[in-house]
């Protein structure tokens, strides 16, 4: 079968729809030249993304015209290197960074983290955060923390420093071979050292191609409505948000 998707190739109008990789075709016993180069490129764009550094003060920087304070934490991983190898570290708050977060008393804290995808965060951080903060009328939100080396449990520590009720921390996500630029969102009430991926909710794929900007920010506000009216997040909290109307009103959110 051949790998061209031209007018006449039976499967062209399966990829249509689909970044899988799907029918390929073959050259001999190995792939056509064309879905071959795609799959280097896409090997390429992926192992990019996972190595790349975020400049965090550059990001602090872009994140600055949304009104709110920036701080910049690092976890306990000293280097790249040590953060893919040592996922502990990344999940601790490096303890002079611990020692600048001054305590409050506040609804959420957004964490802004380079995980295992600095591009992810570049592209999406900043246009999602401006839509969910236009959602939260009358909550009182903590200072943006941009967090290097991070896994997701390091905003348990960068919440219990700061004394906030509920933590969001917007992430890249591994990077797979259609998606190096995918953010994901968790959600964890009461945050404090300890806490199991159980008691977190999770929006994945927030990416042009995956999940919108406009239909994850609503479904961010909607659950973290939802949590502070349960005082849960994890398994209890389950996502029932209605569907965002493109170009309509949007359903009313949960009361907090």
């Amino acid at each position: 079968m051949s790998g061209g998707g031209g007018p006449d190739e039976p499967w062209a109008f399966l990829r249509r729809h689909t970044a899988a990789r799907i029918a390929l075709g073959r050259a001999g016993d190995g792939l056509p030249t064309a879905p071959l180069l795609r799959f280097q490129a896409a090997w390429a764009e992926a192992r990019d993304s996972l190595k790349s550094s975020l400049d965090a003060e550059a990001l602090a920087a872009r994140l600055a015209p949304l009104g709110l304070p920036v701080e910049t934490v690092r976890s306990q991983a000293a280097d790249g290197a040590e953060y893919l190898k040592r996922p502990d570290l990344g999940r601790r708050l490096h303890p002079d960074d611990a020692a600048r977060l001054a305590p409050g008393r506040w609804d959420a804290v957004f964490v802004v983290a380079d995980g295992l995808s600095v591009r992810a965060v570049e592209s999406h951080a900043a246009p999602l955060l401006e839509a969910v903060l236009k959602r939260l009328g009358g909550w009182s939100v903590g200072p943006l923390v941009v967090a290097q080396r991070a896994r997701v449990a390091l905003a348990d520590d960068v919440g219990a420093a700061l004394g906030a009720a509920m933590t969001v921390i917007l992430i890249g996500e591994r990077p797979g071979l259609s998606s190096p630029d995918s953010l994901g969102a968790y959600l964890t009430w009461a945050p404090q050292r300890g806490r199991p991926n159980s008691d977190r909710n999770c929006l994945s794929n927030i990416r042009p191609e995956g999940l919108a900007i406009d239909a994850a920010a609503f479904k961010l506000a909607w659950l973290m409505a939802e949590a502070r009216r349960l005082t849960l997040t994890g398994v209890g909290l389950k996502d029932a948000a209605p569907d965002l109307i493109p170009g309509g009103a949007e359903p009313p959110p949960a009361l907090g």
